[in-house]
């Protein structure tokens, strides 16, 4: 049985074999959410529930069809949290830490499996890549934890609850889940600046890339800091993620400068907008209800979410690099331009054929589940849209529809998360199997285009 197993398992891609693993992690996940002494006495949970709450979590979505706080019992938070970790650093992050304490040798197979896992295209150093990925999450963690629970004890009456609540919120944050214990997100903290300031920090650290963290780590470290280099990756992943969450803030405070943030200080406005532009990064949590915006900011918030965190993070949606490549291609050609050239390098022409089939690709997926949306539920169609977007972006936010869905809306949005979390790319690759090789060509002949 092993050696048919073994056998299948070898004919599999390595996308084929990741997006297995993440089909055993949400069964897992599943199961584990599932168990009786996970819910609280008299809660709701249904298998569907189940399903779709394992999906958000290992996709780190938080999207949620129940309430977290009222459903799920200490036990249960904890294991909500074991699933988050998971989805967050991924699995092959884990499972590669898990071979290495059994004393299980990093072969081939396995470090292709990484390679596709976390979007690199080299094999080499990819089991340190791994083991600095899973030490820096689990230190920004324990940080944002510590620094979070001992502010909580001036909210909450007991330090247990207070450490809870800050361990949950970092980790939640640190993985941009989205899912929250409060059973009101961050409105709680609506006027606290430093709750939000932390916050925005650890859902930055998350979205930004571990690649880009490593990088950073690096020089820091290095006392010839003028003789270190930042790879392309890290100088665009940086300047797309910072650009898009200053135009966040820009957009969502001159939008509701008269509507929602009418007769508000300028602070609190630049801190609604702000918190607000760094969630659409995929962090789910939120300020206050997002259905107080006017359509164009909610809109505005769904490009924001369709575009998603970085790649090699624990974020979904198309990815910030594949965000600029599209915009890099567009301003060359426009110019003439046949090669794309960006602080003294040159972009790959297979980088750019990729990020152009992940776009429009997504832009499918996402507007077929807007269609059969649009068919089976009652809602407006910014509600469908924005529920769409941060579905496939993994982000959480929602417009409060989401215990609302049918099931096959539930089905849509559990699909679009498991996707947002594989990615594009893989998912592609786990339907065509095994790349060929071309044995021959026919004649090409120039077609009329535009």
């Amino acid at each position: 049985m092993w050696y048919k197993l073994r056998l299948n398992l070898n004919k599999l891609t390595p996308a084929q074999i990741i997006v297995s693993y993440y089909f055993i992690a949400v069964t897992i996940a599943t199961i584990l959410l599932s168990l009786p002494f996970a819910h609280k006495p008299g809660a709701k949970w249904t298998f569907l529930d189940a399903i779709f709450t394992a999906v958000s979590a290992v996709s780190v979505t938080g999207l949620t069809v129940v309430s977290t706080v009222d459903t799920f019992s200490t036990t249960g938070i904890f294991l909500l949290m074991f699933v988050l970790q998971f989805g967050g650093i991924g699995i092959m992050t884990l499972g590669t830490f898990f071979w290495l304490i059994v004393g299980k040798k990093i072969g081939l197979k396995e470090r292709q499996l990484i390679m596709t896992d976390q979007n690199q295209t080299s094999l080499a150093g990819l089991v340190n890549l791994l083991k600095q990925i899973l030490l820096l999450i689990i230190i920004i963690e324990l940080i944002g934890a510590l620094v979070l629970g001992i502010y909580f004890l001036g909210y909450y009456t007991t330090w247990q609850e207070a450490f809870l609540q800050g361990l949950f919120a970092s980790v939640s944050a640190t993985t941009n889940a989205g899912f929250d214990i409060t059973g009101q997100s961050l409105i709680p903290f609506k006027n606290d600046y430093f709750v939000q300031f932390v916050t925005i920090v650890l859902l930055t650290l998350g979205a930004i890339g571990f690649p880009v963290l490593i990088e950073t780590k690096n020089f820091l470290m290095n006392k010839q800091r003028n003789k270190h280099h930042f790879s392309l990756y890290t100088k665009i992943t940086t300047l797309t993620f910072f650009s898009l969450l200053l135009f966040g803030t820009v957009i969502i405070f001159v939008f509701e400068y008269n509507r929602f943030f009418n007769g508000m200080v300028w602070h609190e406005s630049f801190f609604y907008a702000l918190f607000q532009s760094a969630t659409t990064r995929n962090g789910g949590l939120s300020t206050m209800n997002v259905a107080e915006f006017s359509s164009p900011t909610l809109l505005v918030m769904c490009a924001l979410m369709f575009i998603g965190a970085s790649p090699s993070s624990v974020g979904g949606g198309i990815r910030t690099t594949t965000f600029a490549l599209n915009i890099l291609f567009l301003f060359h050609f426009a110019k003439g331009n046949k090669a794309i050239k960006i602080f003294k390098r040159e972009i790959h022409e297979q980088d750019i054929i990729k990020s152009l089939v992940v776009t429009m690709m997504a832009i499918f997926i996402c507007f077929l589940s807007v269609i059969i949306l649009t068919f089976t539920e009652s809602h407006s169609i910014v509600e469908i849209v924005f529920e769409v977007a941060s579905a496939f972006g993994t982000t959480g936010l929602s417009l409060g529809i989401t215990s609302e869905l049918t099931s096959i809306g539930k089905c849509v949005i559990i699909v679009l998360m498991f996707i947002g979390r594989v990615g594009i790319l893989s998912f592609l690759f786990m339907i065509g199997g095994k790349e060929k090789t071309t044995k021959y060509h026919y004649p090409k002949e120039r077609v009329i285009i535009g």
